[in-house]
């Protein structure tokens, strides 16, 4: 595929002169690391989704509030694009880099600055692991809530960014949900602080609006994140299935019985056998799907919870239940669904990671029209989601040797994205847009409504310097994608400015 974009399409600006704005930042900011060479930038040409690669022109690696206010005020000056980069583990292309920009690395803003568990809250800088909140907070009793199966590598920067989830966001919600303030940085280079660690802020909710705009806003400097006490109990039951639909079917008879899991997890037969081969966690790989099912708080309710859902699991076709005897055998549970991508990927060469979001009662019917599109396409699917609350993470296995073989995953990924449009879903539910879906962006949102991300965009980057070409697609890309109606040759009110 060309990944090279077409930058007059998506918004970057003209060329820029790299020689010049080497110099012109190395003066103002002398003491701040700026890579430059072609083999000092390679490590910074992708994020997670490495089947998309940019050189960048410049990577900027600040280590001071100051130094990043001073490079986004002289970008802001040159007029250089700036894509703001964390731990590089997102799967939709958001930390690309361009070849005309600097790329921004907060990975040194990595302390983690005040514990309050009496406030119950974490102030930590963006570098900071997702995995280190909750080991600092283990101390007090207290966890952070949000775990993405990248936890231990992930930055909380890049969380905020991409409004990431994980297992537990079903009960506890997602990282928009647990973050009280945020500190910014503009393209301008003011600074500005976003929420309050009180109930609610006055104003807009800024703080909602910046927590998955990608990078396109602003550069988030600093967070404050809401803690939670550990449940006194937690429990795991794991049921087996001989088909995937009613494994499909169990996820909302449970929400409906009134059980509302600490983590709902399903996978299918392909992704059972991956992650048993690979971790050893215990999982029937004869079954069709399994889900995992945990239920927490305190011991006497969550023992009156197991016995519901082990009868709702029954009642729907399970052909075994079983319960983690004790914490080792939840953690090996919980192992095999959180190393479920890096055990896929021993089986294929390449695999496609796809991240949609469908309603719950629409999990069977979206479930048959993958199988169909990965029958069709000859490229196998496994299957990996949060199924309590719809997010589905479909794998779709392929070889980048063979010619055609990526370019067909992607049609086969589009193809499963709009499938979760046509049921009343979403292309994305944690990892973002990024490059990845711009074009499918063009097939869940209308003219206006793209219109208004636009001008959102424009009242905080009217340059449209951060992060350009991702996110948002223009509507004449909509157009040129076919997912847009065009009367006559003409958009809906040809009289308004396009951004």
């Amino acid at each position: 595929m060309n990944i090279l974009y077409d930058e007059q399409l998506d918004g970057a600006l003209t060329r820029v002169d790299k020689a010049a704005v080497l110099d012109d930042l190395q003066q103002a900011l002398p003491d701040m690391t700026l890579l430059h060479r072609e083999e000092d930038l390679h490590p910074f040409e992708c994020d997670g989704l490495s089947a998309y690669r940019v050189l960048p022109m410049l990577v900027a690696m600040p280590h001071t509030l100051d130094q990043v206010e001073t490079l986004m005020r002289r970008c802001h000056a040159l007029g250089v694009p700036v894509v703001t980069r964390g731990a590089g583990t997102g799967l939709s292309g958001g930390a690309l880099p361009l070849e005309q920009g600097v790329l921004l690395v907060m990975s040194r803003f990595a302390s983690i600055l005040d514990v309050d568990p009496d406030a119950r809250t974490a102030r930590v800088q963006p570098g900071v692991r997702n995995l280190a909140i909750s080991e600092a907070a283990a101390p007090h009793g207290l966890y952070y809530a949000p775990d993405p199966s990248s936890q231990i590598a992930c930055s909380i920067g890049g969380n905020v960014a991409e409004n990431a989830g994980g297992v537990h966001c079903l009960k506890y919600g997602l990282t928009v949900h647990n973050v009280l303030r945020i500190e910014v940085i503009t393209i301008e280079g003011e600074r500005m602080t976003l929420g309050s660690e009180a109930f609610d802020a006055p104003g807009f909710d800024l703080l909602a609006l910046f927590t998955g705009s990608e990078g396109m806003l602003g550069v988030i400097t600093e967070i404050t994140v809401k803690l939670l006490p550990k449940p006194e109990s937690a429990k795991v039951l794991m049921a087996s299935f001989d088909d995937v639909e009613k494994a499909g079917k169990a996820v909302g008879d449970i929400i409906a019985a009134g059980i509302v899991p600490g983590g709902l997890e399903m996978m299918d037969k392909l992704a059972i056998k991956a992650a048993e081969d690979f971790v050893k966690a215990g999982y029937p790989t004869e079954a069709e799907a399994i889900l995992l099912c945990e239920l927490d708080g305190v011991e006497a309710d969550v023992d009156d919870d197991c016995a519901t859902v082990r009868g709702v699991l029954e009642a729907a076709g399970a052909t075994d239940i079983a319960q983690a005897r004790d914490d080792a055998e939840r953690a090996k549970f919980w192992a095999g669904r959180k190393n479920a991508f890096p055990a896929v990927g021993r089986m294929s060469p390449d695999y496609y990671c796809m991240d949609g979001t469908i309603p719950r009662r629409e999990l069977p019917r979206v479930l048959m029209g993958i199988a169909r599109l990965s029958e069709e396409s000859g490229l196998p699917v496994a299957n990996v989601f949060h199924a309590g609350d719809g997010n589905m993470h479909p794998l779709i296995l392929f070889d980048a040797n063979k010619p055609g073989e990526l370019e067909l995953a992607e049609d086969v990924g589009g193809k499963i994205l709009e499938l979760c449009v046509e049921a009343g879903g979403s292309i994305t539910g944690e990892h973002g847009v990024g490059r990845e879906k711009i074009n499918q962006m063009c097939s869940q949102f209308q003219p206006d409504e793209l219109s208004v991300f636009h001008a959102v965009k424009s009242a905080f980057d009217a340059s449209r310097l951060l992060n350009p070409g991702k996110n948002i697609p223009t509507l004449q890309r909509c157009a040129e994608f076919g997912a847009m109606h065009v009367h006559k040759g003409e958009l809906p009110h040809p009289d308004l400015p396009r951004f």
